[in-house]
C-alpha cells in the first residue's frame, strides 16, 4: 500500500514542496531514495526506535520511501516525523489519508518526542501558498509557525500526542500566542551626540532614502557613536519585511521565542577580520552571511580599509542587486540583501585628518591603506561625509540642545511614506529608468547640475547618485519638485572621497 505525506525542503531560505511517498510490500528491506543527505538516511534508526517505544509495530516487509522530487536535495532531520507517519498509515496502523491537507515536519527522538527544526516560518508560508489546511510541527516551533496568519498550526510534544489529536481521542490544547509589536525602545539616542550637525544631517538623508553612507574622520570623532544610533531613526519594519527578515533567522535556527517577529531593522557589526564567506554567505551547504542577516536593516563596517580587499569587493554585487547569489555544482541559491550599508574609516593609517605633516610622513602607507577601497565600491556608497572632531569647549558646554532620535525618526517616516506612495520603494532602490522618471529636474536645476558635473569631473554613476540624493532631500520637506538648493546640498555629501584623494595627492 502507498501513502503520501506532504513535507518541505529548504533551498536557501525558500521552501519547496516534497512528497514523502511510502510503499509497503512483501520483502524485508528498508530503502530511502530521493537525494537524501546523511541526516535523512539516519532517520531509519530514529524512526524504528520511536515507533517501537510508543507501542507501534514495525512492519517486517519491504518499505520503500521516496522523497519527491528526486532532483531536490533533502537535508536535515526534519523528515523523521513525516516518514514515521507515512509508515504507520501505509501499514494501516493509522487511517490512510489522516494527515491529508497538512504539511508534516519534525525530528524524532528515540522515545518519540518531537525536537525543533529550522526554517519552520518558511515552511508555514509555503503551506499557506499551497492552500494546505495546516502544518504539523514540534511544539517548540509552534510560536514561530503562528506568525503566519490564516493557517492552522498543530504543535505537538511527542508522536503519541500528535496521533491522538488527529484520531480525535485527545485534542492538543496549544496556547495561542499573538506576536505583539512593542514600541521601539533603545538606550541609544542621537540626543547623546554633541555637535556633528553636518554628519547628523547626512545620516538623516541616508536613513530617509535608504542610501549607503561612509563616515570619514579621525579616531574619537564619534563615527561609531553616530553609526550605532542609525537604527533608532529608522521606521519599524512592515509586515512583509518582518516575515522576510525573520525567515532568514528561522533558517539559521535563530528564531527568538521571546520577541517573536523581528519588528525593528536589524543591526549587524562584523569585525574587520571576517572572511568573505562569513560576510556574504556560502559554504558547501550555502548559508546566509552577515549581509543577509542585515536584510531590511543596517550593516555597519567599522574601520573599512582594515577589511581585506577581497572581502570588500564581494559587497559590490549584493549592494547593486539587493540579493546574494551563491553558485555551487549542486545549484544556485539566492539570499536577500536589501540593506543600508554604513561604513566608517580614518582618512590615513595613523588617524591624521588630512594634515600636511601626517600625509607627507606616511604617503606610501596612506596610498596602500586607501587602495583597498576600489572606485566601483565607493561609487555604490551614495553619501560620503567628513566627520570633524568636536572641541572640548563644545563637549563641556552647559547649554546643549540636541535633537533626539524620536524627532528625527518622525521626519524619516514622513519622507519614506512620500516615496512609497509615489514609487512603491525607497529612493536608494530606484533603477536607472525610474531615476529618470521620479528624479526629473527642471531646465534650470539640470543646467546647474550639468555645470557642476563638468567642473568636478563627476561620472555618470555619480550623476545619477546625486539625483537620487536630491530627491530624498526634497522628500524630507515634502517638496514635489527637486530644486537647485536640493542639488546643491546633495553634491558635497556625494563627493567627499574625490576631494579626500585630491588632498592626499597634493
Amino acid at each position: 500500500m502507498i501513502e503520501k505525506i506532504t513535507g518541505c525542503a529548504l533551498e536557501g531560505i525558500e521552501s519547496h514542496k516534497v512528497d514523502i511517498e511510502v510503499n509497503i510490500s512483501r520483502g524485508a528491506k528498508f530503502l530511502l531514495v530521493g537525494l537524501p543527505d546523511n541526516a535523512v538516511k539516519e532517520s531509519h534508526f530514529r524512526i524504528l526506535a520511536a515507533l517501537k517505544n510508543n507501542g507501534y509495530k514495525i512492519p517486517v516487509k519491504e518499505i520503500i520511501i521516496n522523497l519527491a522530487p528526486a532532483d531536490l536535495k533533502k537535508e536535515g532531520s526534519s523528515y523523521d516525523l513525516p516518514i514515521a507517519i507515512g509508515i504507520l498509515c501505509a501499514s494501516e496502523q493509522l487511517k490512510p489519508g489522516l494527515f491529508k491537507d497538512f504539511i508534516v515536519m519534525g525530528e524524532l527522538s528515540l522515545d518519540g518526542k518531537l525536537r525543533p527544526v529550522k526554517g519552520v516560518l518558511s515552511m508555514t508560508i509555503k503551506a499557506k501558498q499551497m492552500g494546505m489546511k495546516g502544518i504539523v510541527v514540534p511544539q517548540e516551533n509552534a510560536n514561530e509557525a503562528r506568525l503566519v496568519k490564516g493557517i492552522k498550526i498543530v504543535g505537538a510534544y511527542n508522536l503519541k500526542e500528535l496521533i491522538q489529536h488527529f484520531q480525535g481521542t485527545k485534542e492538543i490544547l496549544n496556547k495561542k500566542e499573538i506576536a505583539v509589536i512593542k514600541p521601539f525602545n533603545s538606550y541609544l539616542d542621537f540626543v547623546d551626540v554633541i555637535g556633528q550637525q553636518i554628519a547628523k544631517r547626512a545620516i538623516e538623508i541616508a536613513a530617509a532614502g535608504g542610501h549607503n553612507i561612509l563616515l570619514i574622520g579621525p579616531p574619537g570623532s564619534g563615527k561609531s557613536m553616530l553609526a550605532k544610533r542609525i537604527p533608532t531613526i529608522l521606521p519599524n519594519l512592515t509586515e512583509k519585511e518582518m516575515l522576510e527578515t525573520t525567515k532568514i533567522y528561522s533558517y539559521l535556527g535563530r528564531f527568538n521565542q521571546k520577541n517573536k517577529l523581528i519588528y525593528k531593522p536589524p543591526f549587524r557589526n562584523p569585525h574587520h577580520t571576517i572572511s568573505d564567506v562569513a560576510l556574504v554567505g556560502g559554504g558547501s551547504h550555502p548559508k546566509p552571511g552577515e549581509i543577509s542577516l542585515a536584510h531590511n536593516g543596517v550593516l555597519f563596517l567599522d574601520e573599512l580599509p582594515e577589511f581585506k580587499r577581497k572581502v570588500l569587493e564581494v559587497l559590490r554585487q549584493p549592494l547593486e542587486d539587493g540579493q546574494v547569489t551563491i553558485s555551487r555544482a549542486s545549484g544556485t541559491v539566492n539570499f536577500p540583501s536589501n540593506l543600508m550599508l554604513v561604513a566608517a574609516m580614518n582618512p590615513t593609517p595613523d588617524g591624521g585628518y588630512f594634515s600636511a605633516s601626517s600625509t607627507r610622513q606616511s604617503y606610501h602607507r596612506t596610498q596602500q591603506y586607501l587602495s583597498k577601497l576600489s572606485q566601483p565600491l565607493l561609487d555604490r556608497i551614495d553619501l560620503q561625509i567628513e566627520v570633524e572632531s568636536v572641541s572640548i569647549d563644545r563637549l563641556t558646554s552647559v547649554k546643549r540642545e540636541e535633537e533626539n532620535s524620536d524627532t528625527i525618526r518622525k521626519r524619516v517616516q514622513k519622507a519614506r511614506k512620500v516615496q512609497i506612495s509615489r514609487q512603491s520603494k525607497i529612493n536608494a532602490q530606484l533603477e536607472n529608468n525610474e531615476i529618470n522618471k521620479y528624479c526629473n529636474l527642471n531646465e534650470e536645476t539640470l543646467s546647474f547640475l550639468r555645470n557642476a558635473s563638468l567642473k568636478l569631473n563627476i561620472s555618470a554613476r555619480s550623476f545619477s547618485r546625486i539625483k537620487k540624493i536630491s530627491r530624498t532631500i526634497a522628500d524630507l520637506i515634502a517638496s514635489k519638485n527637486i530644486e537647485i538648493e536640493h542639488v546643491a546640498e546633495a553634491i558635497p555629501v556625494s563627493y567627499t572621497h574625490l576631494r579626500a584623494h585630491e588632498t592626499l595627492m597634493n
